[in-house]
């Protein structure tokens, strides 16, 4: 399998970013370690538009790795995919938004060339796991990480690429449990792609 895995930590002076490098790096182990070749772009170390486009067209999984930042993804990764998903829209990653002249008001949104291209979120958030899927919570009030990262999972779905079930580590910055999200983690990766490989 081809993945590309992206960093989109952006560093702050409250994060530095190791913890996403962490997940980042643990995911190239996993998949490096299975004879999986990997390619790990750190957006904030900057990046070729071009490339990075190509990267997406090679691809088999699309690995993203970031912490949600006010209820969305770090600014720079945001950047990143206005700028790589934009230019891939020649046609390279879709074909327009979706939609012809013989039908201008259908399908938009399903132009996408990355058919058959898995994609995974692995996100890390100062929220509880508590805070999420409970109606009685007054701030999510029920919402799901997914619901939450709906998005990010559009975006990919623009691309007509297929999701894997969602990672998340919770409440890292006051009540951590690094080694607890490691095990999490391993067992996520592990019990994924064996399942994706039985199918």
């Amino acid at each position: 399998m081809k993945v590309l895995i992206l960093n989109g930590h952006q560093p702050y002076e409250f994060g530095k970013g190791e913890l996403n490098a962490a997940f980042a790096n643990k995911a190239r182990e996993f998949f490096e370690a299975r004879g999986d070749e990997v390619r790990l772009t750190k957006v904030s170390d900057g990046y070729d538009v071009d490339e990075e486009v190509e990267n997406h067209s090679w691809a088999d999984l699309v690995f993203m790795q970031f912490p949600v930042n006010w209820m969305g993804v770090p600014w720079s990764f945001k950047k990143y995919m206005d700028e790589v998903y934009t230019a891939g829209m020649d046609g390279r990653l879709t074909v327009g938004d979706g939609r012809t002249p013989e039908a201008p008001k259908a399908n938009y949104g399903m132009g996408g060339t990355l058919a058959g291209t898995k994609y995974m979120i692995s996100t890390t958030l100062n929220a509880p796991a508590e805070s999420l899927d409970d109606p009685s919570e007054p701030f999510f009030e029920g919402m799901s990480l997914d619901d939450l990262l709906r998005p990010v999972h559009l975006n990919a779905k623009f691309f007509a690429m297929e999701p894997l079930p969602t990672f998340g580590a919770f409440d890292v910055m006051k009540n951590a449990e690094v080694e607890k999200d490691f095990a999490r983690f391993d067992a996520h990766l592990k019990t994924t792609f064996a399942a994706a490989q039985a199918a």
